[in-house]
């Protein structure tokens, strides 16, 4: 492939929208974990396009919420510092005619970079078509600065083919900025820890996944080929450690295989996945304990 063109592309938008979703589908395959809570995003990830001559990078960001934690913080932060510096500001946004705050406070922040932004709405599959009228005057009234307004759905395909070829339009020329076949920046131990993390939040309920941490402490590969993940899951409190492993390991067990066969079909080899389940009282409030996850602004 002669890459001779690069776009780099912030997703944005509030939580539960389908940025990551929207990302995966466009890329060909799962570099964001997905959940149905919100927050489940907390890193900014690249996700690589190569069509024809030009390589799109899509970031992928956290849902613009109201931070109630040091965690919390951090993940408004990496929202804000990704809309600096792109081609282009992909706004998505759910076919409801209502602008809410996360979205004017996008809005505000994509006018004060002065960059171009495309209004995408999503999850169009929901709504009779005649339902995107007012949601598009709802958008228009609060600005009509939006190079374009596409509806797409990131489930079954539709849209992205026109959101593609409109987004073809930012690319500058330049060199490729990442190798063909690799379709993040993500080191394959971090994306092992938060497909692990996705399980936690598939598989619990109300505040407990969002309190884990997942830590990876060893990722080594044998001879064989067969890779040895080592995982340690931070939890806040002593009770969510016992519902973590649940009634004689039940839990913790589904968990882990549910994530090493994804781990599996990820690094396209058989992985050897050890979990254990630790307390870290209240770290989300911590800094230090924030960063020491990984969660860190440089």
């Amino acid at each position: 492939m002669n890459i001779q063109k690069t776009a780099m592309i912030t997703v944005c938008g509030r939580p539960n929208v389908g940025k990551s979703s929207l990302t995966n589908t466009l890329v060909g395959e799962k570099v964001a974990i997905v959940s149905n809570k919100a927050q489940t995003t907390r890193n900014r990830i690249y996700g690589v396009v190569n069509r024809e001559d030009t390589q799109f990078i899509l970031l992928d960001t956290p849902g613009l919420h109201r931070p109630k934690s040091a965690l919390g913080d951090y993940m408004v932060k990496v929202v804000t510092a990704s809309l600096s510096d792109v081609d282009c500001a992909l706004l998505l946004v759910e076919p409801i005619p209502h602008v809410g705050g996360p979205e004017k406070a996008l809005i505000a922040r994509i006018q004060e970079e002065k960059i171009p932004c495309m209004l995408c709405i999503n999850k169009i599959d929901t709504v009779e078509p005649a339902a995107l009228l007012p949601v598009i005057a709802a958008y228009h009234e609060v600005w009509d600065g939006f190079d374009a307004i596409i509806p797409i759905s990131a489930r079954t395909g539709g849209g992205l083919e026109e959101l593609m070829a409109e987004l073809r339009k930012y690319a500058q020329e330049g060199p490729q900025l990442f190798p063909d076949g690799q379709t993040s920046d993500q080191p394959e131990r971090a994306v092992c820890g938060e497909l692990l993390r996705e399980k936690l939040l598939l598989c619990l309920d109300k505040e407990i996944p969002h309190g884990t941490a997942v830590e990876i402490t060893k990722f080594s590969e044998r001879d064989s080929g067969v890779v040895d993940v080592d995982a340690v899951i931070y939890c806040e409190k002593t009770s969510h450690k016992g519902i973590i492993i649940g009634r004689q390991g039940t839990m913790l067990k589904k968990i882990s295989t549910m994530a090493r066969k994804d781990m599996e079909k990820f690094m396209g080899t058989q992985i050897y996945l050890e979990t254990w389940v630790k307390v870290k009282e209240n770290w989300r409030d911590n800094l230090n304990y924030v960063r020491s996850f990984g969660y860190r602004e440089d």
